[in-house]
């Protein structure tokens, strides 16, 4: 399967609108402090299928991505494979010299074949290009598929806020892990 990622352009309406960014939750980290390293172990729970998709907020830029165009500081890119968008990695260059990755999704159908690679490599282009410090993103305990994939591409733990997710839902035990790439 050829996949090609290009970046959002103008008139691409509802680009990437139609990605299924759900992914299973079957397991979660447990996460471990090993003297100034974040380790973690992979504990089963429940099988369910989990989508922030259905819990976006009114001012998140889901919608319009008209102000990522043209702007030095912030880009789209696509993947597609036969002409349709089957992933997108929303970046922005963020204050303390990373690119922040503010959403990555590969469509379901899609996943296991390179996409989310090709996509962390146009950031890491994108990255270096702009002379930023590295790639920071923040991925969910419960979603362990996507914290095995960014460990694969080299990130690693930097931190974890067992309180993001509360504001959600007060009872909520998942924990934000955030994920560092340095670049040389």
């Amino acid at each position: 399967m050829d996949i090609f990622i290009r970046e959002l352009r103008a008139g691409d309406e509802e680009c990437g609108t139609n990605i299924d960014g759900s992914f299973i939750v079957d397991s979660t980290l447990v996460l471990q402090l090993m003297g100034q390293r974040i380790g973690y172990t992979v504990k089963e729970i429940p099988l369910r299928i989990k989508s922030y998709d259905d819990e976006q907020l009114e001012e998140d830029t889901v919608g319009d991505y008209s102000n990522y165009i043209d702007n030095p500081d912030q880009i789209i890119y696509v993947a597609l494979a036969n002409n349709q968008v089957v992933g997108q990695i929303v970046l922005k260059r963020n204050w303390n010299k990373y690119a922040y990755v503010e959403d990555i999704k590969v469509d379901k159908q899609y996943r296991g074949y390179g996409v989310g690679k090709k996509l962390i490599e146009q950031a890491k282009r994108w990255a270096m290009d702009g002379r930023m410090t590295g790639i920071m993103l923040e991925t969910q305990n419960n979603n362990v598929r996507a914290c095995k994939f960014y460990e694969s591409c080299g990130f690693v733990i930097g931190g974890f806020d067992s309180y993001v997710y509360r504001g959600l839902d007060k009872n909520s035990d998942e924990i934000a892990i955030y994920w560092y790439l340095i670049l040389d």
